[in-house]
């Protein structure tokens, strides 16, 4: 899906877009207010940010974490650590040190993002909404743009609101197959699928390969072979294939879900988390709703 600014993380490498935003974040003073930071701590944060960007990320941690010991209200430091984590995968540890960030700038828009998709990441839906919903009352602009609430609502089983999550994204976004699909799954959960399939956005260009495939499976109109086909056809690089054919077993195991084939929904996202890894965002959620099924079964 298209990324919702500034997070940056629905396409290219996850986690050096993740740096790089970072990187600017910091650059700009991170949108707090001026700290008076002893020089020790602001030399240490200094050495930490040089670390990681020489891709020592161990050190740039224990750095960043003796710039906290000189410094303990450093909303920087605490944020940089927080992204630390997040890009090594230490999810419980990146909620922590973005919630000691908002105890000392609760109007951080860009912590409660970030803290959101962390919570999304370990499967906490009602606080990953939580904060995305903090996110959008500090940035109203954002509020329809704002696709990974409309899937944080549907894991919380928020169907209805999760419905209007996508109705309202799809007036930025109008040729996004995927907020087509998750629109579906939000009405087929509370009304059926056959009410979901007549309530289906409508989409005509979406040209990533292969959604439009994806769309006419979900519209009835096309098989889940039809799918897998366009995903593998064309000579595609390894990267690309991977890609493609990890989207067409995320949207096939949905579709499964959608209709209640239980063990074609579990062979496909299953699929999709371990076999075609993808580092972005819904590579994410492909994993979130992997350990989800796990946990349910």
């Amino acid at each position: 899906m298209t990324p919702l600014p500034p997070a940056g993380f629905a396409t290219g490498n996850y986690h050096y877009l993740a740096y790089l935003g970072l990187c600017a974040w910091l650059a700009t003073g991170g949108g707090f207010s001026a700290h008076a930071a002893e020089a020790k701590a602001d030399d240490f944060l200094q050495q930490a940010q040089d670390a990681h960007r020489k891709g020592e990320g161990a050190q740039a941690v224990t750095l960043v974490s003796k710039a906290l010991a000189a410094d303990p209200k450093n909303a920087k430091a605490w944020f940089f650590r927080a992204g630390l984590h997040a890009t090594a995968n230490r999810h419980e540890l990146a909620v922590a040190d973005y919630g000691e960030v908002l105890k000392l700038q609760p109007q951080s828009a860009e912590t409660w993002q970030q803290r959101g998709v962390e919570h999304f990441k370990l499967g906490r839906f009602a606080e990953s909404v939580a904060d995305f919903d903090q996110f959008i009352e500090l940035r109203p602009a954002q509020a329809p743009h704002h696709w990974q609430r409309g899937i944080s609502l549907y894991y919380a089983g928020r169907y209805e609101d999760g419905r209007k999550q996508f109705e309202s994204h799809q007036t930025v976004n109008p040729n996004d197959v995927e907020n087509a699909v998750w629109h579906y799954l939000c009405v087929a959960r509370s009304s059926g699928v056959e009410k979901a399939r007549t309530a289906l956005i409508p989409i005509k260009d979406d040209r990533r390969v292969p959604m439009m495939q994806v769309h006419a499976l979900f519209a009835g109109k096309a098989k889940p072979e039809d799918v897998l086909t366009a995903a593998q056809a064309g000579g595609p690089t390894a990267a690309r294939l991977n890609d493609q054919v990890f989207y067409a077993h995320l949207y096939l195991g949905l579709y499964y879900e959608a209709a209640s084939d239980e063990r074609r929904a579990r062979e496909h996202i299953f699929k999709a988390a371990d076999d075609f890894k993808a580092e972005h965002y819904m590579g994410d959620v492909a994993r979130v709703h992997a350990a989800w099924l796990r946990k349910k079964k």
